[in-house]
């Protein structure tokens, strides 16, 4: 049986792609219920030029077709925004573990108050990856959370 800490592992690795393309550092990956690797992706807005390109979209694309997301856990190491968050709903994936939450918390609560189980693993590595990103690219990281500068702090773009 596989853990919840060996799947975030893979989206680890995507995140550590993205960064290393000069994209934001977040990766995710869809499971099937056996533990099967579905897909897997890196946030890739600014390699792409394309805004709804996160770290979990992309792992949802590349999983392709499925014909059905019951019992398929979504791992991503960064809280889902709320688009991210909707795209599971939509699609009713069961369950998303997410690396760390303290830098961003997204729809984490929406998600569990919704039927979803959220397993929050607060992993360091994951913390400390969001954390350096943040402090060197603030510009990029808000545009990425949909946070317009212009509009004053804490403003939603």
């Amino acid at each position: 049986m596989t853990t919840d800490r060996e799947l975030l592992a893979v989206a680890l690795e995507e995140a550590r792609r993205g960064r290393t393309e000069g994209g934001i550092p977040i990766g995710a990956a869809l499971f099937a219920a056996d533990g099967t690797l579905l897909g897997r992706g890196h946030n890739r807005r600014v390699q792409d030029g394309d805004p709804s390109m996160h770290g979990e979209t992309s792992a949802f694309r590349n999983a392709g077709r499925q014909r059905s997301y019951r019992g398929t856990t979504m791992v991503t190491t960064l809280s889902p925004c709320w688009f991210c968050s909707g795209l599971v709903r939509q699609f009713g994936i069961s369950r998303v573990v997410v690396g760390e939450a303290q830098t961003f918390q997204g729809g984490q609560d929406w998600l569990a108050e919704n039927g979803v189980e959220v397993v929050i693993l607060d992993d360091a590595e994951c913390i400390a990856m969001m954390t350096d990103f943040i402090a060197e690219y603030p510009e990029l990281w808000n545009e990425d959370i949909g946070v317009d500068e212009a509009a004053g702090p804490g403003a939603p773009g």
